[in-house]
């Protein structure tokens, strides 16, 4: 995998243009934000996030699916329960990942952030190869765009207290912490 600076498209990683981004404001990257999400929730390689993020998702087939009938969202990256990796949106265009948000005081933190979704859920587990391919894209997007230090990694819930609770409990922030500041020794 390897970050294009000139595209913000990742070359080796699964590609499914999403309609839901627009331009950055300011064109500043200085925040990563890490959600979960599954279709339906829980359930696991259904194909129906990359559905969801493409506006192509069948509103009929369960009946989860007809709470979410009205929105427009979309990630930049969504990380399988196998670590494989799917990039929805340029890293240099606006995903509509985070909503209503604040970080440090600045609000609508979709105009200076990066959005990984994992697949998952607040309570289970995620795998290894989770985490490992989160890894590897985090060193990625922070070689490319250096504002993203180790402070300026966050989950949803961090920029939107009381209104998202994902990435959950279930996410180990001090061992995906750990691995990326020995990782970074190694650079």
């Amino acid at each position: 995998m390897q970050l294009d600076p000139a595209s913000g498209w990742c070359k080796g990683v699964r590609h499914c243009p999403s309609p839901n981004f627009n331009a950055r404001p300011e064109g500043e990257i200085s925040l990563l934000v890490i959600h979960n999400i599954s279709l339906p929730p829980g359930q696991f390689g259904t194909g129906k996030v990359q559905e969801f993020f493409q506006n192509q998702l069948d509103f009929t087939e369960h009946p989860y699916f007809e709470g979410i009938q009205k929105l427009t969202v979309s990630a930049h990256f969504l990380i399988e329960r196998d670590g494989k990796i799917t990039q929805f949106v340029s890293c240099l265009d606006r995903a509509w990942h985070a909503g209503i948000s604040c970080f440090e005081g600045r609000e609508g933190c979709n105009d200076f952030s990066l959005g990984i979704e994992l697949e998952g859920t607040d309570e289970l587990p995620f795998t290894d190869a989770q985490y490992e391919s989160l890894l590897a894209l985090t060193r990625q997007l922070q070689a490319v765009y250096p504002a993203i230090t180790a402070q300026r990694i966050c989950g949803h819930s961090d920029i939107a207290p009381g209104r998202k609770t994902d990435p959950g409990p279930a996410f180990e922030w001090m061992r995906f912490r750990d691995a990326l500041r020995h990782t970074g020794d190694k650079q």
